[in-house]
């Protein structure tokens, strides 16, 4: 019964994969061939007048490419200068005190990403996306008028829900309109207009504010990114969450015997993702400990690099190298997980990233450093569009909204994890000490990966 079904008589199957089986099961009855082409294969649902597939949505998918890089261009300018203008405007000596704006970032972004998933799922995807954009607009204003350190913490509350409740969106949106079967290429296509936005506007940010200085130029990019973002969203994003509806009726029964309903089935999809299920919750515990490396890179990076004796413009283009890395080499790690799989994709991804921050940490040369970067987001583009495929593979399409929120949820309270850590070890140990421990906790953590996390690729296709 369970292999007439297409469960794997190991444990529960992957809702995503017993339904790519089931369709080629019925191609090959119909005696039509299962070959994979390089975008989705489109699927029709007549009753709702939509169609599954990136080829078939590529217009609608290309807007929220677009709408996803403006979300990362409004928080990458803050990578290469907020952490040197504390010490510059406010007097903040501190590392714990300096990294405090990570903290709130981290755990607001981190909440709103949960909120995110159930307010998609019960008001609609475009509703949720739209009001990301409206929180996103007062917070570079608030940077640019902070008397003190706390209005930037403030402003950086801003940024954490709106980062949340905007990128989440344009991830489930995504996943909502491709289907199955290039769900890895999806996410490595909306990753990497993030984090090369994200890459750009911390370049450009250290030349403004080596221009210019360091207020009001740079922040000034953020309220461009809020304004197009809200009149992009508000004038021509769809609504996608019938696309998600067509799937579910495709895939039929739930799996893992959850219920229907949201109020039935929300405290067990928390605890599934986040503990029970080993392929969601070894990708939740990953996911924490890349965003934690991350804040780390984020708070301390250009500290180290200013104790090296470099300049606002140095910085910003070695702190635009790492997410410029990991934005690019999506495009091609976020493809390659639907050939090769997802589970040892990620488990190296987090291996290389551990080698990445140890060369940074005690590299004492530019050549070191910018190998270091290099390496770190090579790492990070290997693991980052791998989990949340890895994410939506095992999770069905009717609470498949709420399972990434909750990913999210854990991944981004990473960031308050380590700029909560990484501030109070570098107080303690020096920069160079607290980087090379997170740079051993991430090797732990692909560890755990690779011993309990199951691959669940949805489809396999030809390489």
């Amino acid at each position: 019964m369970k292999l007439q079904a297409g469960e794997s008589t190991r444990g529960p199957a992957c809702p995503a994969a017993a339904a790519s089986k089931a369709r080629n099961a019925m191609k090959l009855q119909a005696g039509e061939s299962t070959a994979v082409l390089p975008f989705s294969p489109s699927v029709s649902s007549p009753r709702q007048g939509v169609t599954l597939g990136l080829r078939a949505n590529w217009l609608q998918f290309t807007l929220l490419v677009l709408v996803n890089a403006l979300v990362g261009g409004s928080v990458g300018l803050e990578r290469s200068v907020l952490a040197p203008l504390a010490e510059r405007d406010f007097g903040l000596v501190s590392r714990a005190a300096i990294l405090s704006f990570l903290i709130s970032f981290g755990l607001c972004k981190a909440g709103a990403n949960y909120i995110a998933g159930r307010l998609a799922d019960r008001c609609g995807r475009k509703p949720v996306l739209l009001a990301g954009w409206l929180v996103a607009l007062p917070a570079p204003l608030l940077i640019i008028w902070a008397p003190a350190w706390s209005w930037v913490v403030a402003a950086n509350v801003l940024l954490g829900v709106s980062q949340g409740l905007a990128w989440s969106t344009t991830v489930i949106m995504k996943i909502d309109l491709v289907g199955p079967a290039r769900r890895g290429l999806a996410m490595g296509l909306n990753e990497a207009a993030g984090y090369v936005a994200v890459a750009l506007a911390a370049l450009l940010a250290g030349y403004l504010a080596a221009a210019f200085g360091p207020r009001p130029g740079p922040f000034l990019l953020g309220v461009g990114c809020a304004v197009l973002g809200i009149l992009l969203t508000a004038s021509f994003v769809r609504e996608t969450r019938g696309h998600s509806q067509a799937e579910a009726r495709e895939i039929g029964v739930q799996p893992h015997g959850l219920a229907g309903r949201a109020s039935i089935i929300e405290e067990q999809v928390f605890v599934r993702t986040s503990f029970a299920d080993p392929t969601l919750s070894s990708a939740s515990q990953a996911g924490l400990v890349n965003n934690l490396n991350d804040g780390v890179a984020w708070g301390l990076f250009p500290l180290l690099f200013a104790q090296g004796g470099l300049g606002f413009a140095t910085i910003g283009a070695l702190t635009a190298i790492y997410p410029a890395i990991w934005g690019l080499g999506q495009l091609l790690t976020g493809w390659a997980s639907d050939h090769w799989g997802r589970k040892w994709l990620i488990a190296s991804g987090m291996w290389v990233q551990s080698a990445g921050i140890a060369l940074v940490a005690w590299g004492a040369s530019l050549p070191v450093w910018i190998a270091g970067l290099v390496l770190l987001g090579a790492g990070t583009a290997m693991v980052y569009p791998t989990l949340l495929a890895a994410v939506g593979d095992a999770s069905h399409p009717s609470w498949r909204a709420r399972a990434v929120g909750v990913y999210r949820l854990w991944r981004d309270s990473g960031y308050a994890a380590g700029a909560l850590l990484g501030g109070l070890l570098a107080d303690r140990v020096g920069i160079a000490g607290a980087l090379a421990l997170v740079g051993m906790l991430t090797a732990a953590s692909g560890a755990v990966v690779a011993a309990r996390m199951r691959e669940c690729t949805a489809t396999r296709t030809p390489g």
